[in-house]
C-alpha cells in the first residue's frame, strides 16, 4: 500500500518525499477563479485563501512539476467540490488542460456532471473518484466505470467489509476494471459528517461546522420531564459558551490525534486497498512529516508481521508507547 499525503505548500514536497510519501494530493486555485467566485463557489473542498492549504499561482505548479520530475512522486490535483454551476465547467476544463500541459495527469473529482463534461470535451485525464462523491456501493462503482476511473477513494464512513466487497466485485469483472486502484483514509481529520452531504465551508471567514461544540443526549417524547431537561441543557450550553472551553488533554504531537486508522492496516491490506490517504493540508509541516514517518514505519512493521495481532502489538509499542488517541477510523 502506498502513502498519499496532503500537500499545502510546494516547499514541503522534498521533505515529505524523504519522509516516505509515495504520492501527493493538493489543490490549485488560480487568481482568476478566486476573483470571480471567491470561496462561496469554491474550486475544491478547502475553501481557504489565507494560509498554506493549496497553490494559488501557475508558477507554483511549474516549480512543483519540475520537482516531481526529480523525485518521481506523482501529484494529484483536487477539483472535488460537491457541485458546480454550468458556467464554471468551461473554466474548469481550461484550468485542468493547463495543468495537464505541465504533466499533471490525475485529478480528484466529486461532481458527476463535471466528469461527464470533461469526457464529452475529450479531456483524457485520469479520474480519481473523490470520497466526497457520495455513498459507495457496487452499482455506483459500475456506473462510474463508464467514465474510465483510475482510482476510487472510499469515504470516511465506509466499513472495511464494504470496501472488500466492492474491490472483490471489480476484480471479478476482469480486464481494465480489475486494475482499478482503491484508496482509504488512514490518518487525521476524522469527521462526524459524510463529505457528500456536508455544506459547511472550510474557509477563513467561517468556523468549521464540524468543530462547533455540541451535546448529544437521548430524549423520549413520551417522557413528561423532557422539557425541563431541555431547558437545563440550554442553560448548560449558554454557560459553556460563556466560560473557558474544556479540551481533551492530549499530547500535541500524538500521531492520529484527530483521526487514526493505523490499527486497521492489516485488514485494509487484506481487503485490497492499494493507497492510504494521509489528510493534513494546512497542518504544520513538521506534524505532517512525523505522520508520514509513522505511517511508513507502520507499513514496514506490516510487511514482516505474521498476523494482525502481531502487527498491532509491534506498531503500538513503537508508535503509541503511552497510548493512542482512540479517535478510530475503523473499529
Amino acid at each position: 500500500m502506498k502513502i498519499v499525503a496532503g500537500l499545502g505548500c510546494i516547499d514541503d514536497y522534498p521533505a515529505f518525499c524523504e519522509a516516505g510519501a509515495d504520492e501527493f494530493f493538493c489543490g490549485y486555485v488560480p487568481y482568476a477563479w478566486t476573483k470571480r467566485y471567491g470561496t462561496t463557489l469554491a474550486l475544491n473542498r478547502r475553501e481557504v485563501l489565507c494560509y498554506q492549504v493549496q497553490l494559488g499561482a501557475y508558477s507554483e505548479l511549474e516549480i512543483l512539476a519540475a520537482m516531481r520530475e526529480d523525485y518521481q512522486r506523482p501529484v494529484h490535483l483536487t477539483f472535488n467540490s460537491l457541485y458546480y454551476i454550468p458556467e464554471q465547467y468551461p473554466m474548469i476544463e481550461e484550468i485542468i488542460r493547463s495543468c495537464m500541459d505541465l504533466g499533471f495527469q490525475s485529478f480528484i473529482l466529486a461532481d458527476p456532471a463535471l466528469m461527464v463534461y470533461l469526457r464529452q470535451q475529450g479531456v483524457d485525464c485520469q479520474i480519481h473518484l473523490s470520497g466526497e462523491t457520495g455513498e459507495n456501493n457496487r452499482k455506483m462503482v459500475e456506473t462510474f466505470q463508464n467514465l474510465d476511473l483510475k482510482r476510487m477513494i472510499f469515504h470516511r464512513k465506509n466499513t472495511i467489509e464494504d470496501m472488500a466487497y466492492m474491490i472483490a466485485a471489480e476484480e471479478e469483472e476482469g480486464g481494465k476494471r480489475s486494475r482499478t486502484e482503491f484508496e482509504a483514509f488512514v490518518l487525521n481529520e476524522l469527521c462526524q459528517f459524510s463529505g457528500s452531504f456536508c455544506n459547511s465551508l472550510h474557509c477563513d471567514e467561517l468556523g468549521h461546522l464540524c468543530r462547533t461544540p455540541y451535546w448529544l443526549r437521548p430524549q423520549k417524547a413520551e417522557d413528561p420531564g423532557w422539557k425541563k431537561r431541555l431547558e437545563t441543557f440550554r442553560e448548560e450550553g449558554r454557560s459553556a459558551v460563556s466560560s473557558e472551553p474544556e479540551y481533551l488533554e492530549m499530547e500535541d504531537d500524538l500521531c492520529g490525534a484527530s483521526g487514526c486508522g493505523l490499527c486497521a492496516l492489516y485488514r485494509l491490506q487484506e481487503a485490497g486497498i492499494t493507497h492510504l490517504k494521509l489528510v493534513g493540508r494546512g497542518n504544520h509541516s513538521e506534524d505532517m512529516k512525523a505522520d508520514i514517518q509513522n505511517l511508513h514505519k507502520s507499513l514496514t512493521i506490516l510487511k514482516t508481521a505474521g498476523s494482525e495481532a502481531e502487527y498491532c502489538r509491534q506498531m503500538k509499542q513503537q508508535i503509541f508507547p503511552n497510548g493512542c488517541s482512540s479517535q478510530c477510523y475503523y473499529r
